[in-house]
Protein backbone atom coordinates (compact mmCIF):
# COMPACT_ATOMS: atom_id res chain seq x y z
CA UNK A 1 0.00 0.00 0.00
CA UNK A 2 1.61 2.96 -0.82
CA UNK A 3 0.19 5.36 2.29
CA UNK A 4 1.17 9.01 1.00
CA UNK A 5 -2.05 7.97 -1.48
CA UNK A 6 -4.48 8.52 1.25
CA UNK A 7 -2.52 11.71 2.27
CA UNK A 8 -5.03 14.44 1.64
CA UNK A 9 -3.44 16.76 -1.75
CA UNK A 10 -2.92 20.26 -0.12
CA UNK A 11 -1.05 17.77 2.91
CA UNK A 12 1.18 15.99 0.30
CA UNK A 13 1.74 19.75 -1.20
CA UNK A 14 2.63 21.65 1.60
CA UNK A 15 5.42 23.32 2.74
CA UNK A 16 6.13 22.70 6.81
CA UNK A 17 6.82 25.07 8.99
CA UNK A 18 10.67 25.28 9.77
CA UNK A 19 13.01 27.06 12.07
CA UNK A 20 16.23 28.04 11.51
CA UNK A 21 17.87 25.26 13.87
CA UNK A 22 15.99 22.62 11.57
CA UNK A 23 18.26 23.95 8.69
CA UNK A 24 21.31 23.92 10.94
CA UNK A 25 23.27 20.72 11.38
CA UNK A 26 26.28 20.63 14.22
CA UNK A 27 26.10 22.14 17.55
CA UNK A 28 24.90 25.41 18.48
CA UNK A 29 26.49 28.27 19.87
CA UNK A 30 24.81 31.86 19.61
CA UNK A 31 21.08 31.70 19.53
CA UNK A 32 20.35 34.68 17.78
CA UNK A 33 17.51 33.28 15.29
CA UNK A 34 14.16 33.43 17.36
CA UNK A 35 13.68 35.97 18.91
CA UNK A 36 13.75 35.10 22.06
CA UNK A 37 15.19 36.88 25.57
CA UNK A 38 18.99 35.95 25.65
CA UNK A 39 18.78 36.05 29.71
CA UNK A 40 18.96 32.52 30.82
CA UNK A 41 16.19 31.55 33.13
CA UNK A 42 15.90 27.89 32.33
CA UNK A 43 13.44 28.24 30.16
CA UNK A 44 13.88 31.43 28.20
CA UNK A 45 14.54 29.30 24.73
CA UNK A 46 12.02 27.35 22.11
CA UNK A 47 11.80 23.62 22.85
CA UNK A 48 12.76 21.22 20.64
CA UNK A 49 9.77 21.17 18.06
CA UNK A 50 10.70 17.63 16.85
CA UNK A 51 10.84 16.77 20.52
CA UNK A 52 14.07 14.39 19.57
CA UNK A 53 15.14 13.40 23.26
CA UNK A 54 11.72 11.81 23.86
CA UNK A 55 11.40 10.25 20.72
CA UNK A 56 15.11 8.58 21.30
CA UNK A 57 13.99 7.45 24.79
CA UNK A 58 10.72 5.82 24.00
CA UNK A 59 12.71 4.24 21.13
CA UNK A 60 14.84 2.58 23.33
CA UNK A 61 11.90 1.21 25.89
CA UNK A 62 9.38 0.30 23.13
CA UNK A 63 12.02 -1.08 20.59
CA UNK A 64 10.51 0.96 17.78
CA UNK A 65 12.46 3.41 15.16
CA UNK A 66 12.51 6.97 16.38
CA UNK A 67 11.01 8.14 12.83
CA UNK A 68 7.83 5.61 13.23
CA UNK A 69 7.04 7.93 16.82
CA UNK A 70 4.85 11.04 16.97
CA UNK A 71 4.97 12.89 19.90
CA UNK A 72 1.61 14.55 20.65
CA UNK A 73 1.35 17.50 23.18
CA UNK A 74 -2.21 17.31 24.62
CA UNK A 75 -2.17 13.53 25.10
CA UNK A 76 -3.61 11.08 22.34
CA UNK A 77 -6.11 13.39 21.45
CA UNK A 78 -3.89 15.60 19.55
CA UNK A 79 -2.83 12.69 17.19
CA UNK A 80 -6.21 12.03 17.07
CA UNK A 81 -7.09 15.45 15.70
CA UNK A 82 -4.21 15.28 12.88
CA UNK A 83 -4.91 11.91 11.92
CA UNK A 84 -8.20 13.62 10.96
CA UNK A 85 -6.22 16.64 9.01
CA UNK A 86 -3.71 14.49 7.45
CA UNK A 87 -6.69 12.08 5.62
CA UNK A 88 -9.84 13.02 6.05
CA UNK A 89 -11.36 15.94 3.04
CA UNK A 90 -13.76 18.12 5.03
CA UNK A 91 -17.34 17.06 3.99
CA UNK A 92 -15.99 14.69 1.49
CA UNK A 93 -14.17 11.47 3.59
CA UNK A 94 -15.45 9.69 5.68
CA UNK A 95 -14.71 7.78 9.35
CA UNK A 96 -16.01 4.75 11.11
CA UNK A 97 -15.37 3.31 15.08
CA UNK A 98 -16.06 0.85 17.16
CA UNK A 99 -19.19 1.78 19.49
CA UNK A 100 -19.14 2.30 22.45
CA UNK A 101 -16.30 3.74 22.40
CA UNK A 102 -13.88 6.95 23.45
CA UNK A 103 -15.40 9.81 22.95
CA UNK A 104 -12.68 12.09 21.28
CA UNK A 105 -13.19 10.25 17.98
CA UNK A 106 -16.62 11.76 17.22
CA UNK A 107 -15.61 15.16 18.90
CA UNK A 108 -12.42 15.41 15.99
CA UNK A 109 -14.57 13.85 13.68
CA UNK A 110 -17.02 16.42 13.69
CA UNK A 111 -14.08 19.36 13.97
CA UNK A 112 -12.72 18.38 11.22
CA UNK A 113 -16.33 18.19 9.35
CA UNK A 114 -15.94 14.03 8.56
CA UNK A 115 -18.84 12.18 8.66
CA UNK A 116 -18.29 8.98 11.52
CA UNK A 117 -20.27 6.27 11.38
CA UNK A 118 -20.47 3.78 14.55
CA UNK A 119 -20.17 -0.30 14.20
CA UNK A 120 -22.13 -1.40 17.39
CA UNK A 121 -19.94 -4.16 19.49
CA UNK A 122 -21.82 -7.65 20.89
CA UNK A 123 -23.60 -7.05 24.32
CA UNK A 124 -20.95 -7.92 25.82
CA UNK A 125 -18.55 -5.50 24.16
CA UNK A 126 -16.66 -8.02 21.65
CA UNK A 127 -15.64 -6.87 17.98
CA UNK A 128 -17.00 -8.90 15.09
CA UNK A 129 -14.62 -8.36 12.39
CA UNK A 130 -17.08 -9.21 9.87
CA UNK A 131 -19.77 -6.69 10.73
CA UNK A 132 -17.55 -3.90 11.26
CA UNK A 133 -15.80 -4.36 7.79
CA UNK A 134 -19.39 -4.86 6.17
CA UNK A 135 -20.47 -1.18 7.23
CA UNK A 136 -17.36 0.00 5.37
CA UNK A 137 -17.68 2.54 2.90
CA UNK A 138 -15.38 3.60 -0.36
CA UNK A 139 -15.14 7.37 1.54
CA UNK A 140 -13.89 5.86 4.47
CA UNK A 141 -10.49 6.58 5.21
CA UNK A 142 -9.90 6.14 9.30
CA UNK A 143 -10.84 3.21 11.57
CA UNK A 144 -10.66 3.23 15.60
CA UNK A 145 -10.34 0.51 17.65
CA UNK A 146 -9.83 1.27 21.05
CA UNK A 147 -8.21 -1.95 23.11
CA UNK A 148 -8.41 -2.36 26.01
CA UNK A 149 -11.85 -0.34 25.24
CA UNK A 150 -13.04 2.69 26.55
CA UNK A 151 -15.80 2.51 28.76
CA UNK A 152 -15.93 -1.39 28.56
CA UNK A 153 -12.37 -1.60 29.79
CA UNK A 154 -12.46 -5.10 27.63
CA UNK A 155 -9.71 -6.01 25.21
CA UNK A 156 -11.00 -7.00 22.05
CA UNK A 157 -10.10 -10.28 20.49
CA UNK A 158 -6.48 -9.57 18.81
CA UNK A 159 -7.74 -11.93 15.84
CA UNK A 160 -10.53 -9.90 15.05
CA UNK A 161 -8.36 -6.65 15.46
CA UNK A 162 -5.97 -8.06 12.85
CA UNK A 163 -8.86 -8.83 10.67
CA UNK A 164 -10.11 -5.70 10.59
CA UNK A 165 -6.08 -4.21 10.05
CA UNK A 166 -5.88 -6.36 7.02
CA UNK A 167 -9.37 -5.90 5.74
CA UNK A 168 -9.26 -2.23 5.97
CA UNK A 169 -8.14 -0.41 2.27
CA UNK A 170 -7.59 2.74 4.77
CA UNK A 171 -5.83 3.58 7.83
CA UNK A 172 -6.72 1.56 10.93
CA UNK A 173 -6.11 3.36 14.55
CA UNK A 174 -5.62 1.34 17.40
CA UNK A 175 -5.99 3.20 20.38
CA UNK A 176 -4.09 0.96 23.13
CA UNK A 177 -4.33 3.92 25.88
CA UNK A 178 -4.71 1.27 28.68
CA UNK A 179 -2.53 -1.62 27.36
CA UNK A 180 0.05 -1.71 30.23
CA UNK A 181 -2.75 -3.18 32.46
CA UNK A 182 -3.72 -6.32 30.39
CA UNK A 183 -2.08 -9.42 29.96
CA UNK A 184 -1.69 -9.06 26.24
CA UNK A 185 1.25 -7.18 24.73
CA UNK A 186 -0.84 -5.30 22.03
CA UNK A 187 -0.05 -4.37 18.21
CA UNK A 188 2.93 -2.09 18.70
CA UNK A 189 5.58 -5.16 18.22
CA UNK A 190 4.01 -5.87 14.83
CA UNK A 191 3.89 -2.32 13.90
CA UNK A 192 6.21 -3.23 11.11
CA UNK A 193 4.12 -6.19 9.42
CA UNK A 194 0.83 -3.24 8.87
CA UNK A 195 2.01 -0.36 6.95
CA UNK A 196 -1.74 1.07 7.37
CA UNK A 197 -1.88 0.78 11.18
CA UNK A 198 -1.01 3.63 13.57
CA UNK A 199 -0.86 2.75 17.52
CA UNK A 200 -1.90 5.41 20.01
CA UNK A 201 -0.34 5.38 23.24
CA UNK A 202 -0.67 7.48 26.26
CA UNK A 203 1.83 8.52 29.71
CA UNK A 204 -1.60 9.59 31.11
CA UNK A 205 -2.31 5.91 32.68
CA UNK A 206 -0.12 3.48 33.85
CA UNK A 207 2.83 5.83 33.69
CA UNK A 208 0.59 8.49 36.17
CA UNK A 209 1.06 11.71 33.83
CA UNK A 210 -2.62 12.73 33.35
CA UNK A 211 -1.41 15.94 34.29
CA UNK A 212 1.20 16.40 31.88
CA UNK A 213 -0.59 15.53 28.18
CA UNK A 214 2.13 13.50 26.55
CA UNK A 215 0.69 11.02 24.04
CA UNK A 216 2.30 8.66 21.46
CA UNK A 217 1.56 8.07 17.78
CA UNK A 218 3.21 4.96 15.99
CA UNK A 219 2.92 4.20 12.33
CA UNK A 220 4.91 4.09 9.31
CA UNK A 221 7.87 6.92 8.86
CA UNK A 222 5.44 8.48 6.37
CA UNK A 223 2.80 8.96 8.49
CA UNK A 224 4.81 11.08 11.32
CA UNK A 225 6.34 12.98 8.69
CA UNK A 226 2.84 14.04 7.56
CA UNK A 227 1.76 14.33 11.36
CA UNK A 228 5.02 16.45 12.03
CA UNK A 229 4.31 19.03 8.90
CA UNK A 230 1.29 19.93 10.54
CA UNK A 231 1.38 20.08 14.01
CA UNK A 232 1.67 23.66 15.92
CA UNK A 233 5.67 23.96 16.68
CA UNK A 234 6.92 23.82 20.04
CA UNK A 235 3.63 21.46 20.84
CA UNK A 236 5.81 20.34 23.72
CA UNK A 237 6.65 22.75 26.32
CA UNK A 238 10.63 22.57 28.05
CA UNK A 239 9.42 21.96 31.43
CA UNK A 240 7.12 18.72 30.10
CA UNK A 241 9.92 17.64 28.16
CA UNK A 242 12.03 17.62 31.40
CA UNK A 243 9.36 16.03 34.07
CA UNK A 244 8.56 13.15 31.08
CA UNK A 245 12.29 11.78 30.54
CA UNK A 246 12.69 11.85 34.61
CA UNK A 247 9.90 10.12 34.65
CA UNK A 248 10.43 7.41 31.61
CA UNK A 249 13.79 6.49 33.66
CA UNK A 250 11.35 5.30 36.72
CA UNK A 251 10.08 2.72 34.95
CA UNK A 252 10.73 -0.34 37.88
CA UNK A 253 8.47 1.81 39.78
CA UNK A 254 5.99 2.22 37.26
CA UNK A 255 5.68 -1.26 36.79
CA UNK A 256 5.10 -1.82 40.89
CA UNK A 257 2.48 0.69 40.36
CA UNK A 258 0.61 -0.90 37.66
CA UNK A 259 1.01 -4.47 39.46
CA UNK A 260 -0.70 -3.20 42.67
CA UNK A 261 -3.56 -1.66 40.33
CA UNK A 262 -4.29 -4.77 38.82
CA UNK A 263 -4.55 -6.70 41.70
CA UNK A 264 -6.59 -3.88 42.81
CA UNK A 265 -8.86 -4.34 40.34
CA UNK A 266 -9.24 -8.02 41.03
CA UNK A 267 -9.93 -7.05 44.67
CA UNK A 268 -12.59 -4.27 43.47
CA UNK A 269 -14.58 -6.73 41.35
CA UNK A 270 -14.74 -9.71 43.48
CA UNK A 271 -15.93 -7.39 46.24
CA UNK A 272 -18.81 -5.21 43.71
CA UNK A 273 -19.81 -8.70 42.46
CA UNK A 274 -20.74 -8.97 46.13
CA UNK A 275 -23.26 -5.85 46.74
CA UNK A 276 -26.51 -6.22 46.15
CA UNK A 277 -26.68 -3.42 44.21
CA UNK A 278 -24.64 -4.25 41.29
CA UNK A 279 -26.53 -6.43 38.76
CA UNK A 280 -23.56 -6.95 36.64
CA UNK A 281 -19.74 -6.45 36.38
CA UNK A 282 -18.38 -6.48 33.53
CA UNK A 283 -14.48 -8.48 32.77
CA UNK A 284 -11.93 -5.31 32.56
CA UNK A 285 -8.19 -5.48 31.34
CA UNK A 286 -8.15 -1.81 32.26
CA UNK A 287 -7.91 0.12 35.21
CA UNK A 288 -10.73 0.62 35.85
CA UNK A 289 -13.98 -1.00 35.91
CA UNK A 290 -17.68 -0.80 34.26
CA UNK A 291 -20.91 -1.90 36.53
CA UNK A 292 -24.61 -2.31 35.76
CA UNK A 293 -27.16 -1.10 38.42
CA UNK A 294 -30.69 0.12 38.15
CA UNK A 295 -30.74 3.51 39.37
CA UNK A 296 -27.43 4.66 37.79
CA UNK A 297 -28.10 8.16 38.47
CA UNK A 298 -29.05 7.86 41.95
CA UNK A 299 -26.45 6.00 42.69
CA UNK A 300 -24.32 8.18 41.10
CA UNK A 301 -25.54 11.17 42.80
CA UNK A 302 -25.76 9.36 46.09
CA UNK A 303 -21.52 8.82 45.78
CA UNK A 304 -21.07 12.56 45.05
CA UNK A 305 -23.00 13.20 48.65
CA UNK A 306 -20.17 10.97 50.12
CA UNK A 307 -17.34 12.59 48.22
CA UNK A 308 -17.00 10.08 45.88
CA UNK A 309 -17.08 10.89 41.77
CA UNK A 310 -17.17 8.13 39.03
CA UNK A 311 -18.74 8.56 35.33
CA UNK A 312 -22.36 7.89 34.73
CA UNK A 313 -21.74 6.14 31.10
CA UNK A 314 -25.36 5.28 31.50
CA UNK A 315 -26.92 7.65 28.36
CA UNK A 316 -24.10 5.74 25.89
CA UNK A 317 -25.96 2.91 23.36
CA UNK A 318 -24.30 -0.39 24.52
CA UNK A 319 -23.99 1.16 28.32
CA UNK A 320 -27.44 1.97 29.48
CA UNK A 321 -27.53 1.41 33.44
CA UNK A 322 -23.97 1.98 33.54
CA UNK A 323 -21.06 3.31 35.98
CA UNK A 324 -17.57 3.52 35.24
CA UNK A 325 -15.25 3.09 38.19
CA UNK A 326 -11.77 3.94 38.07
CA UNK A 327 -9.27 1.42 39.79
CA UNK A 328 -7.92 3.97 42.98
CA UNK A 329 -5.76 3.08 45.83
CA UNK A 330 -6.80 0.60 47.92
CA UNK A 331 -8.03 2.91 50.61
CA UNK A 332 -10.26 5.07 48.11
CA UNK A 333 -11.77 0.81 46.52
CA UNK A 334 -12.68 0.66 50.33
CA UNK A 335 -14.50 3.39 50.80
CA UNK A 336 -16.46 3.03 47.60
CA UNK A 337 -17.57 -0.43 48.00
CA UNK A 338 -18.41 0.49 51.47
CA UNK A 339 -20.02 3.26 49.73
CA UNK A 340 -22.29 1.40 47.63
CA UNK A 341 -23.12 -1.36 50.23
CA UNK A 342 -24.81 1.18 52.08
CA UNK A 343 -26.13 3.25 49.91
CA UNK A 344 -29.40 3.53 51.03
CA UNK A 345 -28.04 4.68 54.81
CA UNK A 346 -28.10 8.12 55.27
CA UNK A 347 -24.58 9.59 55.31
CA UNK A 348 -23.21 12.47 57.67
CA UNK A 349 -19.56 11.57 58.07
CA UNK A 350 -16.41 13.89 56.82
CA UNK A 351 -16.34 14.10 52.66
CA UNK A 352 -13.22 12.33 52.07
CA UNK A 353 -10.52 14.53 50.21
CA UNK A 354 -8.70 13.95 46.66
CA UNK A 355 -5.25 14.22 48.22
CA UNK A 356 -5.25 14.24 51.95
CA UNK A 357 -2.89 17.50 53.40
CA UNK A 358 -0.09 16.65 55.68
CA UNK A 359 -1.42 17.86 59.33
CA UNK A 360 -1.14 16.62 62.42
CA UNK A 361 -2.32 17.70 66.27
CA UNK A 362 -0.18 17.03 68.85
CA UNK A 363 -0.86 17.76 71.98
CA UNK A 364 1.49 17.56 75.77
CA UNK A 365 0.52 18.47 79.02
CA UNK A 366 3.19 17.43 82.39
CA UNK A 367 3.89 19.23 85.42
CA UNK A 368 5.57 22.18 84.08
CA UNK A 369 3.31 22.81 80.60
CA UNK A 370 0.38 22.69 78.40
CA UNK A 371 0.98 22.77 75.03
CA UNK A 372 -1.28 21.90 71.82
CA UNK A 373 0.16 22.30 68.21
CA UNK A 374 -1.77 21.91 65.23
CA UNK A 375 0.39 22.16 61.51
CA UNK A 376 -0.35 21.99 58.72
CA UNK A 377 2.59 21.32 55.92
CA UNK A 378 0.30 22.10 52.49
CA UNK A 379 -1.51 25.39 53.98
CA UNK A 380 -0.72 28.74 54.67
CA UNK A 381 -4.26 30.25 56.52
CA UNK A 382 -2.59 32.89 59.27
CA UNK A 383 -1.41 31.45 61.80
CA UNK A 384 -1.76 31.46 65.87
CA UNK A 385 1.27 31.46 68.56
CA UNK A 386 1.35 32.31 71.90
CA UNK A 387 3.89 30.92 74.21
CA UNK A 388 4.28 33.84 76.96
CA UNK A 389 7.25 34.33 75.44
CA UNK A 390 7.58 37.63 72.87
CA UNK A 391 10.86 37.52 71.05
CA UNK A 392 10.09 33.35 70.98
CA UNK A 393 7.00 33.63 69.34
CA UNK A 394 8.59 35.91 66.84
CA UNK A 395 10.71 33.09 66.19
CA UNK A 396 8.17 30.47 65.77
CA UNK A 397 6.46 33.20 63.16
CA UNK A 398 9.76 32.92 61.28
CA UNK A 399 9.33 29.19 60.72
CA UNK A 400 5.92 29.32 59.68
CA UNK A 401 6.29 32.53 57.53
CA UNK A 402 9.53 31.38 55.48
CA UNK A 403 8.70 27.81 55.67
CA UNK A 404 5.05 28.14 54.09
CA UNK A 405 2.96 26.23 56.84
CA UNK A 406 -0.14 26.84 58.96
CA UNK A 407 0.51 26.48 62.77
CA UNK A 408 -1.75 27.12 65.70
CA UNK A 409 0.34 26.73 68.74
CA UNK A 410 -0.70 27.63 72.01
CA UNK A 411 1.68 26.94 75.34
CA UNK A 412 0.93 27.86 78.87
CA UNK A 413 3.97 26.76 81.10
CA UNK A 414 5.87 27.29 84.36
CA UNK A 415 7.34 31.03 83.48
CA UNK A 416 7.37 31.84 86.84
CA UNK A 417 10.29 29.32 87.49
CA UNK A 418 12.09 30.16 84.19
CA UNK A 419 11.67 29.67 80.25
CA UNK A 420 13.59 26.29 79.77
CA UNK A 421 10.36 24.01 79.93
CA UNK A 422 8.26 26.02 77.74
CA UNK A 423 11.11 26.11 75.36
CA UNK A 424 12.10 22.57 75.26
CA UNK A 425 8.78 21.26 75.32
CA UNK A 426 7.27 24.04 72.76
CA UNK A 427 10.43 22.11 70.34
CA UNK A 428 9.27 18.61 71.30
CA UNK A 429 5.71 19.40 70.24
CA UNK A 430 6.77 21.38 67.25
CA UNK A 431 9.36 18.29 66.31
CA UNK A 432 6.64 15.25 66.32
CA UNK A 433 3.62 17.29 64.60
CA UNK A 434 6.60 17.41 61.63
CA UNK A 435 7.13 13.88 62.15
CA UNK A 436 3.56 12.85 62.10
CA UNK A 437 2.31 15.06 59.07
CA UNK A 438 5.23 13.89 56.50
CA UNK A 439 3.50 10.29 57.32
CA UNK A 440 6.40 7.76 55.17
CA UNK A 441 7.96 10.95 53.59
CA UNK A 442 7.50 9.65 50.21
CA UNK A 443 8.16 11.86 47.32
CA UNK A 444 9.68 14.77 50.11
CA UNK A 445 13.18 16.81 49.23
CA UNK A 446 14.43 15.36 52.36
CA UNK A 447 17.47 17.66 52.71
CA UNK A 448 18.19 21.53 53.86
CA UNK A 449 19.12 25.26 53.03
CA UNK A 450 21.54 28.29 53.85
CA UNK A 451 20.77 32.14 54.64
CA UNK A 452 22.43 35.14 54.53
CA UNK A 453 20.65 37.54 57.40
CA UNK A 454 22.08 41.51 56.78
CA UNK A 455 25.50 41.23 57.89
CA UNK A 456 24.94 37.55 59.33
CA UNK A 457 25.38 34.43 57.73
CA UNK A 458 22.86 31.53 59.21
CA UNK A 459 23.66 27.94 57.63
CA UNK A 460 21.18 25.06 58.09
CA UNK A 461 21.83 21.92 57.40
CA UNK A 462 18.87 19.22 57.43
CA UNK A 463 18.24 15.96 57.47
CA UNK A 464 14.77 13.97 57.49
CA UNK A 465 16.49 10.86 56.88
CA UNK A 466 15.55 9.43 60.12
CA UNK A 467 19.04 9.39 62.22
CA UNK A 468 19.27 12.07 65.13
CA UNK A 469 21.82 14.48 65.36
CA UNK A 470 22.69 18.12 66.19
CA UNK A 471 25.59 19.94 66.09
CA UNK A 472 25.38 23.97 67.38
CA UNK A 473 28.67 26.02 65.50
CA UNK A 474 27.06 28.94 66.91
CA UNK A 475 28.37 31.32 69.86
CA UNK A 476 26.11 34.21 71.16
CA UNK A 477 27.65 37.17 73.28
CA UNK A 478 24.88 38.15 75.46
CA UNK A 479 22.93 36.44 77.87
CA UNK A 480 19.24 36.88 76.33
CA UNK A 481 17.48 38.00 73.30
CA UNK A 482 14.54 39.71 74.02
CA UNK A 483 12.54 37.54 76.83
CA UNK A 484 14.93 34.11 75.99
CA UNK A 485 18.09 32.98 77.47
CA UNK A 486 20.47 32.49 74.53
CA UNK A 487 21.59 28.93 75.65
CA UNK A 488 17.96 28.32 75.04
CA UNK A 489 18.17 28.16 71.28
CA UNK A 490 20.41 25.64 71.03
CA UNK A 491 18.62 23.64 72.70
CA UNK A 492 15.35 24.07 71.48
CA UNK A 493 16.41 22.60 68.29
CA UNK A 494 18.26 19.70 69.82
CA UNK A 495 15.21 19.07 71.58
CA UNK A 496 13.29 19.60 67.78
CA UNK A 497 15.59 17.01 66.36
CA UNK A 498 15.25 14.92 68.70
CA UNK A 499 11.15 14.48 68.26
CA UNK A 500 11.17 15.33 64.36
CA UNK A 501 13.63 12.25 64.16
CA UNK A 502 16.31 14.33 61.65
CA UNK A 503 19.90 15.54 61.28
CA UNK A 504 20.33 19.11 62.16
CA UNK A 505 23.59 21.32 61.68
CA UNK A 506 23.68 25.40 62.39
CA UNK A 507 26.38 27.41 62.06
CA UNK A 508 26.15 31.19 61.99
CA UNK A 509 28.37 33.89 61.95
CA UNK A 510 28.09 37.94 62.52
CA UNK A 511 28.04 41.20 64.51
CA UNK A 512 24.89 41.59 65.74
CA UNK A 513 23.48 38.87 67.79
CA UNK A 514 19.46 39.42 67.00
CA UNK A 515 20.11 39.19 63.40
CA UNK A 516 22.35 36.09 63.81
CA UNK A 517 19.64 34.28 65.99
CA UNK A 518 16.63 35.37 63.32
CA UNK A 519 19.11 34.20 60.26
CA UNK A 520 18.75 31.04 61.81
CA UNK A 521 15.34 30.77 62.57
CA UNK A 522 14.87 32.03 58.94
CA UNK A 523 17.34 29.72 57.54
CA UNK A 524 15.71 26.84 59.61
CA UNK A 525 12.06 27.42 57.88
CA UNK A 526 13.83 27.37 54.48
CA UNK A 527 15.80 23.79 55.16
CA UNK A 528 12.48 22.63 56.20
CA UNK A 529 10.41 23.89 53.32
CA UNK A 530 13.03 22.09 50.80
CA UNK A 531 13.14 19.61 52.97
CA UNK A 532 9.43 18.69 53.15
CA UNK A 533 7.85 19.72 49.75
CA UNK A 534 6.54 17.32 47.45
CA UNK A 535 8.64 16.75 44.78
CA UNK A 536 5.97 16.69 41.08
CA UNK A 537 5.06 13.14 40.24
CA UNK A 538 7.44 11.21 42.77
CA UNK A 539 6.08 8.89 45.41
CA UNK A 540 9.88 7.06 45.97
CA UNK A 541 11.48 7.27 49.37
CA UNK A 542 14.16 9.62 49.24
CA UNK A 543 16.58 7.27 50.23
CA UNK A 544 18.98 4.63 48.32
CA UNK A 545 18.74 2.15 51.22
CA UNK A 546 14.62 2.18 50.28
CA UNK A 547 13.92 3.08 53.95
CA UNK A 548 14.06 5.92 56.04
Amino acid sequence: MEITSLFRENIRQMAPYSTARDEYQGELGIYLDANENPFDNGFNRYPDPHNKRIRAKIASMRGVPADRIFVGGNGSDEPIDLLFRVFCEPRQDEAISIAPSYGMYRVAAETNCVRLVEAPLSQDFALDSADFLSRVTPQMKLAFLCSPNNPSANLLDPAEVEKVIRGFSGIVVLDEAYIDFAEHEGFLPRLAEFPNLVVLQTLSKAWGMAGIRIGFAFAAPEIVAAMERIKYPYSVNVITERLVLRELEREAVRREQIAVLVGERKKLVEALERIPLIRHVFPSDANFVLVRVDEPREVYDRLIGRGIIVRDRSRIAGCEGCLRLTVGTPEENAALTDALRNIDRPFSGPVPVLSPRRCATVSRRSRETEITATLDLDNTTPSHISTGLGFFDHMLDQIVHHGGFSLQLTAAGDLNVDEHHTVEDTALVLGEAFSLALGDKRGIGRYGFALPMDESRALVLLDFGGRIATRWDVKLKRERIGDVPTEMFEHFFDSFAQAARCNLHIAARGRNEHHKVEGIFKAFARALRMAVERKPLDFDLPSSKGML
